[in-house]
């Protein structure tokens, strides 16, 4: 089916494809056991190593962030704050019982918290106290979960298997499993605007009109210019015997995994009382790192086993989905990658360099993640 694709603002500065090297070779089919690790390729290709090893190099030295930031103390401590966040958010045992259980079971049921922990790091490389975000923080998480409960669906990618646990669906049906996802959409709003969410330190003046600012991006990237549009052309072109496009695939990652990413680190800014330059800034960081993210999953499914992955490994392959390493073959979506990683951390060069620690970290942890 031809379809006629018009990139609105959110891929207005758009990552193009160039720079990926033609003389790059293509490897099409990897063995199941090998590693991922976008900074560790095997013996074969030293020269993909030593090129990844150099960029990550500069891009430490581009903002001078010394080892010493305690990146999975961060990480954790981030992620108990969310978590009690969360937790508090939803009602335990409340009526409708099964609803908030199917709710929390989703909700709590783990997940590394990256987007709560770029919109938090975000609100702090501009100036901003994290605690201003934590609201926000909170609501890109319910968002985040929303969609992986309606992703999961049978009428959507059909799968058993979320966070190493059966999914939303397996356990409590398909009719709460579509219901709990509505209400975690829904809480996420309330919860950002709620006023007795945020700590009395916030600028009387300035915080509302930031704060409805910050719910209007949420919503626009996860609507019918984002997130859904992602979901939309992404079922479309799943089995279909039409060769799709990098420019599409390039627009489906755009929209269904970058779009969430790029909201949770614009609206942290936002929060912060980011100038827009620094919002701008934050944005094509977000943007890039969001794109990496959906570059690694696409390795990730066809080099790592379910166990490893805590979700079904193969899916992609099994349901003839277009992936990068479908298109580019393997070695070439690691280098696509390795760029996507610069491009990230040169955004950051303008921050505070104690600051953005967390922000280059996240960076690096994405493009090195094993699951």
């Amino acid at each position: 089916m031809a379809m006629a694709f018009h990139f609105h603002p959110l891929a207005a500065s758009r990552v193009h494809l160039s720079p990926l090297r033609p003389g790059a070779a293509a490897v099409v089919g990897a063995p199941s056991h090998s590693s991922v690790s976008l900074a560790a390729h095997n013996h074969h290709h030293h020269h993909y190593r030593r090129r990844f090893a150099a960029i990550v190099a500069t891009a430490a030295a581009s903002t001078s962030v010394t080892t010493e930031f305690d990146f999975k103390g961060y990480m954790g401590g981030r992620a108990v704050a969310v978590n009690r966040a969360l937790d508090a958010a939803i009602p335990a045992g409340e009526p409708p019982a099964t609803l908030h259980d199917a709710m929390r079971y989703a909700l709590l049921a783990g997940g590394k918290r990256v987007r709560p922990a770029l919109c938090l790091a975000a609100c702090g490389v501009v100036g901003g106290p994290e605690a201003w975000a934590m609201p926000a923080a909170a609501a890109v998480e319910m968002v985040h979960t929303m969609s992986l409960v309606h992703d999961d669906l049978p009428c959507m990618d059909d799968d058993d298997l979320r966070r190493g646990k059966p999914t939303c669906h397996v356990v409590y049906g398909e009719p709460i499993a579509v219901l709990a996802g509505d209400a975690l959409l829904s809480l996420s709003f309330q919860h950002m605007a709620s006023v007795g969410n945020y700590p009395p330190d916030v600028d009387p003046e300035k915080h509302p009109a930031r704060v409805v600012r910050a719910i209007g991006e949420l919503a626009r990237c996860i609507g019918s210019e984002g997130l859904v549009a992602g979901q939309v052309v992404d079922l479309e072109m799943t089995g279909t015997s039409e060769t799709v496009p990098l420019e599409r695939l390039e627009y489906i990652h755009l929209h269904k995994t970058a779009a969430l990413l790029e909201a949770s680190v614009v609206i942290g800014a936002i929060i912060g009382g980011g100038t827009e330059e620094q919002i701008e800034r934050l944005r094509k960081y977000a943007r890039s790192i969001g794109l990496l993210f959906q570059v690694v999953d696409d390795i990730l499914d066809v080099t790592k086993s379910s166990e490893e992955l805590g979700k079904t490994a193969g899916k992609d392959l099994a349901s003839d989905k277009t992936t990068y390493p479908k298109l580019l073959g393997l070695d070439k979506s690691r280098e696509f990658a390795e760029k996507l990683l610069s491009d990230a951390t040169e955004q950051l060069a303008g921050f505070n360099k104690e600051k953005a620690a967390p922000l280059l970290h996240l960076a690096n942890y994405i493009a090195h993640r094993q699951n």
